[in-house]
This record gives structure tokens, sequence and C-alpha cells, in this order.
């Protein structure tokens, strides 16, 4: 498989190219920007102004700037890019005037939430709120807050693909939900400060991703196979395989958030992902087979994670409204995640 990073920039920008016009010279101020995510909205930012002279700049939230600089130097190093250090939840106001506001700092972290789910929570809220009166302090026109599938809390799993219209709910009484129940307080200040600010806020409720910059070897199954099949192990699920995700390529991610940047409807949430169900027994056989050495074993433990059920999306309103589908094959997804991260293919 012949891919580089410059294929996917080059792809986002084919499917995006209607939004630049409307974007050109605009000035976004980007929370959680040195993340996954917000590694991709920069790279494809990068992109779009060296090919074609769009003139948007953005300021960039990070708790450390030059750790971003040792990750990807050629994004911190941007004449595009201009990064601002602080804690999400504190950060002091910017001297500078902006169009847009991306709220996409979470700490999703599975430690975190299970060791210390009040600082979890707190995170969640007390960031977005700073970002929200950040928007109303600088009358920022457009708002885009990255929100979670988490808010739905266990799917049914005579649910197939969960809605945006479905009001299901964690259960607030176990506070290994304090990142879900904080991303729902959190779309709910989005609502507060809709209806009391007049801001125009437009969530996007993002599901399980794949893709370069992503890490592997964490709490997330995919990243774990990746790194497992890469070192030529046998990939090994502890639990019964029978939970079912759902996986959006890094550069699909991309094109549907700036178009939900773009084109999204104000006050409306829209489920980010990718609606093609496979449950974690056969991901790890698809992983295996993909990337690996085929090998792969159930060992059928007690799922102690936090959904051991259906993850998957119904993502037909993002279809409907704005044309956003899923384009990159989980086969693909896979390779290229395994590609950035060294694996030699054949």
């Amino acid at each position: 498989m012949t891919w580089s990073l410059e294929d996917d920039l080059r792809e986002i920008h084919e499917k995006t190219a209607d939004i630049w016009p409307k974007l050109r010279g605009a000035r976004l101020f980007i929370t959680g920007g040195t993340g996954f995510i917000g590694c991709w909205l920069l790279e494809s930012l990068r992109y779009v102004n060296e090919r074609y002279d769009a003139d948007i700049g953005a300021t960039v939230l990070t708790r450390n700037a030059s750790a971003f600089a040792q990750k990807a130097p050629h994004l911190a190093a941007h004449s595009s890019f201009t990064f601002l250090e602080g804690d999400v939840s504190s950060f002091a106001t910017p001297a500078q005037e902006f169009t847009h506001l991306i709220h996409a700092a979470t700490d999703a972290s599975a430690d975190l939430n299970e060791n210390n789910p009040r600082q979890m929570f707190d995170t969640v809220v007390s960031g977005t709120r700073r970002a929200l009166d950040l928007a109303v302090e600088k009358a920022i026109p457009r708002t885009l807050f990255l929100s979670s599938g988490a808010v739905y809390g266990q799917q049914p799993w005579e649910m197939t693909h969960v809605r945006e219209d479905w009001t299901g709910s964690p259960d607030c009484t176990n506070a290994r939900n304090a990142y879900a129940e904080g991303k729902r307080a959190a779309e709910m200040l989005c609502a507060i400060y809709a209806k009391q600010f007049g801001l125009n806020i437009v969530n996007a409720r993002i599901f399980a991703l794949l893709g370069p910059y992503i890490s592997l070897g964490i709490h997330f199954a995919a990243g774990n196979f990746i790194r497992d099949a890469m070192d030529r192990k046998p990939i090994v699920v502890n639990g019964n395989g029978l939970p079912c995700r759902s996986y959006l390529y890094a550069s699909d991610l991309t094109v549907w958030l700036w178009k939900l940047l773009a084109r999204g409807a104000a006050g409306k949430a829209y489920n980010v992902g990718s609606d093609e169900s496979i449950s974690i027994r056969d991901l790890a056989e698809r992983v295996a087979t993909v990337i690996g050495t085929g090998e792969f074993s159930i060992l059928g433990a007690p799922d102690t994670g936090w959904n051991p059920g259906r993850y998957v999306p119904d993502t037909s309103l993002a279809s409907t409204e704005l044309g956003l589908y899923k384009s990159v094959s989980l086969e693909d997804a896979i390779s290229r995640t395994a590609l950035w991260n060294g694996w030699q293919n054949g």
C-alpha cells in the first residue's frame, strides 16, 4: 500500500473545497488543538493555507507548547498558528479577535475517569464554560463544540445505531460515567449560552476514531490491537469480544468537522462517526489479518469496560443535511494508522 499524509490532506481539501471561500481570512481560537483531532485540524489548515492562500489563522490553546513543538515541529513553527499556554478552565483572554471558536479540549483518559472522576468532570464542564465565556467576551460569531457519543449512555443492544433524538443517558449514580455526564452538562451549557447570550453553536458528537496521531497502547482496543500486530504478536482480547464499535478514519473526521463548522445548523447536535458496526472479536481478526500475523485469541473474561454493548451511531442526519459520509474503509484506516507508526507494508 502506497500512502502518505499528504494524500489524505489532498482528499480533505477536495471534499471541503466549497467551504474555504467562506472561511477565507478567518481567525480561529482552538482548544485541544494539539491532541489527535486538533493535529488534523491544524494539518488541514496548513495544507489549505500553503496551497490555496486561504489566509486562515489559528490561536491554539495548549498546556505545553514545547512538548507540542517536539511532537509536531512543522505545525508548531508554522506562520499560520500561534500558541497560548494555559489550562482550558482558566486560560487568560487573548488580545486577538476571532471569527470562530472550536472547543475540542478534553482529556479522554480512562485512567483519569477511573481514578479521579471529579477532575474529569470538572475539566469537561468548567473548560467548556471558560471557552463559551471567551465566545461571549469576544462576540465570536460561530462555535463548534466537540462532544461525544458517550452522552447517550448505554446503547440498548437491540438498537443497532443510535440517533441524535434518542433520549437515553448515562447512569448518573455511577461515577465511571463522569466523562459522559460531563459532556452532557457541557452540551447543556452550549444550549444555555445560545439562549442567554445568543451564541451560534453546533455540536459534534464524536464516536470512535482511527488514524495518524492517535495514541497506541492506552485504553483504546483498536490502538492496542494495531500496536500488537505491528510487533508481530498475537492479538489478545481479554473479554468475550461481543461489544460492537465503529471507526471513522481521521481524514473523514476532518472533512465532517470543517463542514459542521461552516454549515451545521445552529443548536443542533450531529453524530460524527462510522455507521459500520464491528464486534471487538471481528476487529481483532481484521487487524491481525490486515497488518499482523493473522493470530488472535478471545480469553472470555468479564468485560469491565465502560460500555460492554454497542457504541455505533446513526449518521443519517449528517448525510441528509450536509452530504457527509464515510469514504475510507476500515482496512485502509488500519493500514494507514500502522504506516504512520512505522509499520513496513509487505
